[in-house]
């Protein structure tokens, strides 16, 4: 019998404290096209970073044709036939679409010579692109092209898009997922990444659905349901309902704090349509959405970062703002706490800066909001990057929640953080709802944004919708399913 192209087997891996991935594994045979899906956090980008190499597992093997390998780099991969195309591509803008393919080659470069290899590439495969062209003048899809003829053009056998079809059109989708059949046919094999349950069983022959690190479903796409595929991502049979803390009552108000009327925005491959919200202060609202859902540009209207292309936006003047990344959009790593601390509104100050007051303030900041690991004899002269990733959350945290402001917006305010800081975190976002702030809050956990929220919104494919505080309802509309 002739083995699978790709095997990983018994695969276990830990991010610190958290348990990504508990003996999970998929078999990939050649000639067929693999699905892999699962909830945010369920482990299915992680296992197929161990396939490429970019993540070393703890525990378990990756075979490829049978035969066990060992890949410390995705160089490694690539040798054995392995390409793989992420979700946020890794292309450089300022380069042509030759000079990009030509990156992480060895010898003398003929970028004449990559130029005629990517045009008879191109037209082999059907998908064609000018190698001349810079990327940054590029569309989403004309990218994704690119991105998959340097994956092919290192002769990779085995496959790994990671949610391609995430940002394009349907005619883009369609054309994708039929050339991923044409590729499948020539004796390769693909594993698709998705959230997309019914392209899923559309173009996938076979599918393995993750849950928290593990394998909760696998098995022949023609034998399986949309609604067997729902049920095990999101584990409405063995899963007891998440305990909800909705906001004490009676809260200090519900004023409208804030409003959104069809409002139309897009940045970058995420775009909403016509969204409208009311948020009040004494509740707290949560959002739900996979990644590319286009959340990211919801949450950054309500916050005041993101202009909207059509619609009415109504924002109070005092808006607190945890974003996704803290080190990226939040904190500078090499400053102090105190430099940090008098970011918040700096580009509205005019005039001298007294650093002893805001010395001062960062001190009371870092008692108030328990923040540790600072020096003792200056903590607020520590530098930032010497903070755990907890107390740098709970640092961005306290500087926001500062001056009582009227909106707080809060976009994965638990990420990377262990159950304590987490829940330290949660709560100072309840306290400020219990004060009367309108609190909105984003989490990649399903069962933590139920349990945290008076109401739901759920964003799917750029549509924004209230849901029903429950986590079937919550589950199905982030999928788009009825």
């Amino acid at each position: 019998m002739t083995p699978p192209l790709l095997t990983l087997r018994e695969v276990t891996h830990r991010f610190g404290t958290t348990l990504a991935l508990d003996h999970a594994g998929i078999e990939v045979p050649r000639g067929r096209v693999h699905a892999v899906l699962g909830e945010n956090g369920a482990g299915k980008t992680s296992l197929m970073r161990v396939a490429f190499g970019m993540i070393a597992p703890d525990a378990g093997e990756v075979l490829v044709e049978g035969r066990p390998v060992r890949l410390q780099a995705p160089a490694d991969a690539i040798a054995h036939g392995i390409g793989m195309v992420h979700q946020h591509f890794t292309l450089v803008p300022r380069m042509t679409v030759a000079e990009n393919i030509a990156l992480g080659g060895r010898g003398t470069l003929d970028l004449a010579h990559v130029a005629r290899d990517v045009t008879a590439l191109g037209d082999a495969s059907g998908l064609r692109i000018d190698p001349w062209r810079t990327v940054a003048d590029l569309s989403i899809a004309e990218q994704q092209r690119v991105e998959i003829l340097k994956a092919i053009s290192r002769n990779a056998r085995i496959l790994i898009l990671d949610e391609p079809t995430a940002v394009l059109a349907p005619a883009e989708a369609d054309e994708l997922l039929q050339w991923l059949r044409r590729h499948v046919e020539r004796g390769h094999a693909v594993v698709l990444i998705t959230h997309k349950l019914a392209e899923a069983l559309t173009i996938a022959d076979d599918v393995t659905v993750l849950r928290r690190g593990r394998v909760a479903l696998g098995g022949e796409a023609a034998t399986l349901s949309v609604n067997e595929l729902a049920t095990a991502m999101l584990g409405e049979a063995d899963t007891p309902p998440a305990p909800r803390h909705p906001t004490p009552e009676p809260a200090a108000s519900h004023d409208v704090v804030a409003a959104i009327d069809g409002v139309s925005a897009t940045r970058g491959r995420e775009g909403i349509a016509d969204a409208s919200i009311v948020l009040r202060g004494g509740e707290i609202t949560g959002i739900a959405g996979i990644e590319g859902s286009g959340h990211h540009v919801l949450l950054g209207i309500l916050a005041g970062r993101i202009a909207p292309a059509a619609g009415v936006v109504r924002l109070p003047p005092r808006i607190g703002y945890v974003p996704e990344d803290r080190l990226r959009d939040a904190l500078i790593a090499d400053a102090s706490i105190t430099a940090n601390v008098a970011l918040k509104g700096a580009g509205a100050r005019r005039g001298r800066m007294h650093w002893q007051r805001w010395r001062e303030r960062a001190v009371m900041l870092v008692g108030r909001h328990d923040v540790r690991g600072t020096w003792t004899r200056d903590p607020a002269r520590t530098p930032v990057r010497t903070l755990s990733g907890g107390n740098q959350q709970k640092l961005v945290l306290a500087r926001e929640l500062d001056e009582a402001p009227q909106l707080i917006v809060a976009e994965n305010p638990t990420r990377g953080l262990d159950i304590r800081a987490a829940a330290a975190v949660l709560a100072r976002l309840r306290e400020a709802a219990a004060g009367g702030a309108a609190v909105v809050v984003y989490t990649a956990d399903l069962d933590e944004v139920i349990a945290m929220s008076d109401r739901i919104f759920a964003v799917h494919a750029g549509r924004v919708r209230e849901c029903a505080p429950d986590r079937a309802a919550v589950g199905r509309a982030m999928l788009g399913l009825a």
